[in-house]
């Protein structure tokens, strides 16, 4: 048993965060900058976080899970349908909801939609965390935080607390975790100390991959994309002091047509797509990697159920 110290008069806590909010509001950007590594992908296009990314925020007194859902969204397709499901249930189950409004953005039906589905989610306290603060100036910001604290009112619920943060700038994101550790209960660590996130390593690095294969295409295609890792296998023959991780992923769209826009000119975009997932891939790992990408057409992946569950939904 260890000897108690004057510090531990206050209870440990540990317990489960998640950030909702509309597409593009900041919700994993903020989870990378607590969790102080990127575990969710961040991607300036709608929609790109599909798997539950937990960050794992230590604290000598208190051990926060961030799980990062889907945005919320009216749905088209069945794919659009499961996400939803997804983030009502998990709404259900966390011990805290950050919904985060980006500061440049007045508030919009799509805020309202979300909010209203919070003011039924009566249990769990609600914390407005006002994004992108580094985006506008203090009248801008003292406008927002009003409009913010009466769209509670309105819809018959208080906020916990609102809080304006930017994670880009690293302002006030810990003061986050400081205002949410307290809405969690009591109790032991969930996790062992080193651990960032739960999510199996082949999942990350999907999604690492993904991440980059959105990057700087036309908009058409960032639904269209769903990566799969076949493998990853340590190379056989290599020196201890010289290892290197094979990686066999498959870049998934839904039409021919796609092919040629993820692949580009003589294979130049998806040798970048290779090179920069790499980069990123190695960093999680910390081991050197070779990386092998095939591009394949799976069609209509979203509307399809039995594609659906092949990939992973």
């Amino acid at each position: 048993m260890s000897v108690p110290t004057q510090s531990s008069e206050a209870p440990h806590r540990a317990g489960f965060a998640c950030f909702v909010g509309r597409p593009n509001a900041g919700k994993s950007t903020l989870t990378n900058a607590l969790v102080g590594q990127k575990v969710a992908i961040t991607s300036n296009r709608p929609q790109t976080t599909r798997h539950t990314v937990r960050g794992i925020v230590h604290r000598p007194e208190a051990q926060l899970i961030l799980v990062d859902t889907p945005g919320l969204h009216k749905p088209r397709t069945l794919l659009g349908e499961r996400l939803n499901d997804v983030v009502r249930t998990t709404w259900a189950e966390v011990d805290v909801i950050g919904f985060c409004l980006p500061a440049d953005q007045k508030l919009g039906p799509g805020d309202r939609f979300i909010a209203k589905e919070l003011a039924g989610i009566r249990k769990t306290p609600k914390v407005a965390v006002v994004t992108k603060t580094d985006l506008v100036d203090s009248k801008t910001l003292a406008e927002q935080l009003i409009a913010i604290d009466r769209l509670g009112k309105e819809l018959g619920f208080e906020w916990a607390e609102i809080v304006p943060v930017s994670a880009v700038g690293g302002k006030q994101v810990q003061l986050v975790a400081d205002l949410l550790i307290p809405l969690l209960p009591e109790g032991p660590a969930l996790y062992p100390e080193g651990d960032l996130t739960d999510e199996p390593e082949q999942v990350m690095v999907a999604e690492l991959i993904r991440e980059a294969a959105l990057e700087g295409v036309r908009d058409e295609l960032p639904h269209s994309i769903a990566v799969v890792v076949e493998e990853m296998l340590p190379r056989e023959d290599r020196p201890a002091d010289r290892p290197l991780l094979d990686i066999h992923a498959n870049v998934y769209i839904e039409r021919p047509s796609q092919k040629g826009i993820i692949i580009g000119p003589k294979g130049k975009r998806l040798k970048e797509v290779g090179m920069k997932s790499r980069k990123h891939i190695e960093a999680l790992l910390g081991t050197p990697v070779f990386l092998d990408l095939h591009v394949k057409v799976a069609k209509d992946w979203q509307r399809d159920p039995k594609q659906l569950r092949k990939l992973g939904f």
